[in-house]
């Protein structure tokens, strides 16, 4: 099942992800500037904020943070999969992994699978949703993988 079946991102609600959809959004290109301008916010080793010393490092050059890689990815979530209006937020993330590195100039595509969906038995207004996340850069490499949670808010049931 792929985003064919889906409506326009504003009109989402839980029913409208069922198990098993797919779901590819991107590219969206990581620069060297933006790598440096979050790792100096966020996470400040030198393999992220500067090029030169990161030559010497274990990656050979400058390398996105992981969570700078994972900021991409869910920027890509927000814009494209997920209805900000019915999205009530994620109760956390499994298996969190990063397989190789984002480096600038990458281009990164994020496939969204549904793997499992169930109603909330105490909130009968949302579902939960579990939602395999692969990052991918332009070579089809995976640099990204976890599993996550979002809690969605259901068409009116009255």
């Amino acid at each position: 099942m792929t985003t064919d079946f889906l409506p326009p991102l504003h009109e989402r609600h839980f029913e409208d992800y069922p198990v098993g959809l797919v779901a590819e959004f991107g590219p969206a290109r990581v620069s060297d500037a933006e790598i440096v301008a979050f790792a100096t916010a966020f996470d400040p080793h030198a393999m992220h904020t500067d090029a030169e010393a990161a030559r010497s490092g274990p990656f050979g050059g400058l390398i996105a943070s992981g969570w700078h890689t994972t900021a991409v990815m869910m920027k890509l979530m927000v814009d494209n999969f997920l209805n900000e209006r019915t999205s009530l937020g994620s109760p956390g993330v499994d298996e969190l992994r990063f397989p190789l590195p984002v480096r600038a100039g990458d281009e990164l595509t994020a496939r969204f699978t549904v793997v499992a969906a169930r109603p909330s038995a105490s909130k009968p207004d949302r579902g939960l949703l579990h939602t395999r996340i692969e990052l991918s850069n332009q070579r089809g490499e995976v640099v990204m993988t976890q599993v996550m949670m979002n809690l969605v808010r259901r068409r009116d049931l009255g």
